[in-house]
């Protein structure tokens, strides 16, 4: 009998300090996973001030923008959209205005891998304005050069008006 009181004992005594390790153990993983939210929280709080700190040193207009239903920060950066407008020269033939426009679909796809342009496209219709191009540069001198250096603007075939414009950074089109 004294047996059987001693086995139960310890099989009392092993079955509760395998709870209470088990407990302790989800206690454990419980706060780590804690304090990992906590270090990536502080990590992405530093990664937008930084990413704003970059962009004000670099001279581009930023803002804080508060989401109101998600309570995220995000910042907003001034962009400059080109509007690509017909232009008072449109007379050239058919060969200088296929060379032309090789020539400005190269000026274009040269922007966006210098990373001053981040998208580009003619718009659907046949209207005065012929397409848009968003600059992601600091100033609006430094946009206009850019869209004015395009061959088909030099030639007069297009022409530019150039708006600032207010984009969450980072955010991708839907």
């Amino acid at each position: 009998m004294k047996q059987i009181i001693v086995v139960l004992s310890l099989f009392f005594l092993i079955t509760s300090c395998k709870e209470n390790s088990q407990a302790s153990i989800k206690s454990i993983k419980d706060d780590v996973t804690e304090h990992q939210t906590e270090i990536d929280d502080t990590q992405q709080k530093q990664s937008v001030k930084a990413l704003k700190q970059e962009l004000v040193d670099k001279g581009y207009q930023v803002f804080d923008y508060v989401d109101e239903t998600t309570k995220d920060t995000i910042i907003m950066q001034q962009y400059f959209i080109a509007f690509l407008k017909k232009g008072p020269i449109r007379n050239q033939n058919e060969e200088e205005a296929n060379r032309l426009q090789s020539e400005h679909l190269a000026h274009l796809g040269k922007m966006y891998e210098m990373g001053y342009a981040d998208i580009s496209g003619p718009f659907g219709d046949d209207g005065a304005i012929r397409g848009i191009t968003i600059y992601n540069v600091p100033t609006l001198a430094m946009a206009d050069s850019l869209a004015n250096a395009d061959p088909m603007v030099k030639a007069g075939r297009l022409e530019i008006e150039m708006h600032p414009w207010w984009a969450g950074k980072g955010f991708p089109l839907r």
